[in-house]
């Protein structure tokens, strides 16, 4: 029986992803003229409308429909016929301040921060591909990145804005994964030639990246547009939230995820930063050689700094005690909020490229750097 693990993503235009984009537009502008706010903003997207709400703390003063007009613009959202016209469509501006209960608990003495609120964060890595990421997502990531950047060129012509990938990896081998199935679904025009559309989906993008960049199998499945047709399709096809796409966000269902999404948060936010830290934790380890896999489970309490409990898996690959892996940890990072803000650069507006194609393993993040590997890679002797 084959051992057939699947991961999905989805474009900048998918009606999810284009409320992230707003949501953390507005975080990056809120931090570029004030690095000390407080930001917790969402978005909901339907035809040729949105919501903007949340609350925020600052002394910036950003025209946040604006931002969100802009956003929309850049993606080729321009034509009340694709669903929503960066120009004409209605946008309702809710943003409120943050609650002054939460904002004691975050403030207190000595720049010590608390966290914004309760819950469980998990970091991933593994060495099945070069970006420390498991494969299906990042597979899947790379198509729609690529689909979308030929559609902005002009190079793949009527393709609209909203896509979705599906990527199936071949486990049976795992020291030899295969692609099993690519699945993607592109709206398009509604003249379109059908023929043509699918022959250079599977040539000029899957293709390029399966073969070409990874060096993979050629017979994998191939399902394009499997009803037939796509054309209605953004936020005109599905409504739009923001921080509903958290597992294509991450590693594609491959790892744990604490259930608390990441666009429009700032640094304060432990749903977004802890979570972050523990994928820089996780992929220095891995690079380290410490492990194959490992993945980093860190919990916190609203208002407390540090972590309530840190749990560490390495599904039987480590290469020393889980003992000297803990006491790597202990040494080497701070899981400490006001740590995670200034190690990870986090007041900084960074956090815009983030919101499309995942926030882990593609992007030159703080949270992606190595520079811990030469000293964890002492715990090795």
């Amino acid at each position: 029986m084959k051992k057939l693990f699947t991961s999905e993503s989805v474009s900048e235009g998918h009606p999810d992803k284009i409320c992230d984009q707003i949501s953390d537009a507005i975080l990056d502008e809120v931090l570029r003229q004030d690095p000390n706010s407080k930001v917790a903003c969402e978005c909901f997207a339907t035809t040729n409308f949105i919501v903007i709400g949340g609350e925020i703390s600052t002394k910036a003063k950003v025209d946040y429909v604006g931002v969100a007009r802009e956003v929309l613009w850049k993606i080729g959202y321009n034509d009340a016929s694709w669903g929503i016209d960066s120009k004409s469509c209605e946008i309702i501006n809710k943003i409120e301040e943050q609650s002054i209960d939460i904002a004691m608990g975050i403030d207190q003495a000595n720049d010590v921060i608390g966290a914004g609120d309760q819950g469980i964060m998990f970091g991933y890595a593994t060495n099945e591909a070069p970006n420390f990421m498991p494969l299906a997502i990042t597979i899947a990531h790379d198509l729609v990145y690529l689909a979308t950047k030929l559609r902005k060129s002009g190079d793949f012509a009527n393709a609209r804005p909203d896509m979705k990938s599906q990527v199936t990896i071949d486990y049976t081998d795992e020291k030899n994964p295969r692609v099993e199935t690519i699945l993607m679904s592109i709206q398009h025009n509604p003249e379109f030639n059908e023929k043509e559309f699918k022959k250079f989906v599977k040539s000029e993008i899957m293709d390029k990246i399966v073969v070409n960049k990874y060096g993979l199998n050629s017979d994998f499945n191939v399902l394009i547009n499997p009803t037939g047709r796509f054309v209605i399709g953004g936020p005109q096809g599905d409504t739009g939230l923001t921080g509903r796409k958290i597992i294509a966000d991450t590693y594609g269902g491959y790892a744990r995820h604490g259930g608390g999404a990441f666009s429009g948060k700032d640094g304060t936010k432990v749903d977004r930063s802890a979570a972050y830290m523990a994928r820089y934790a996780a992929k220095n380890l891995v690079a380290a050689g410490l492990a194959e896999k490992l993945e980093i489970q860190l919990s916190y309490a609203i208002g407390i700094p540090k972590p309530v409990s840190i749990f560490i898996e390495t599904f039987g690959t480590e290469k020393i005690s889980l003992d000297k892996i803990y006491k790597a940890v202990e040494d080497n990072f701070d899981f400490s909020v006001s740590g995670i803000i200034k190690e990870l650069e986090l007041r900084k507006p960074v956090f815009f490229n983030t919101s499309r194609y995942g926030h882990f393993g593609i992007q030159d993040c703080s949270w992606e750097k190595l520079d811990k590997v030469n000293q964890l890679s002492r715990y090795l002797k």
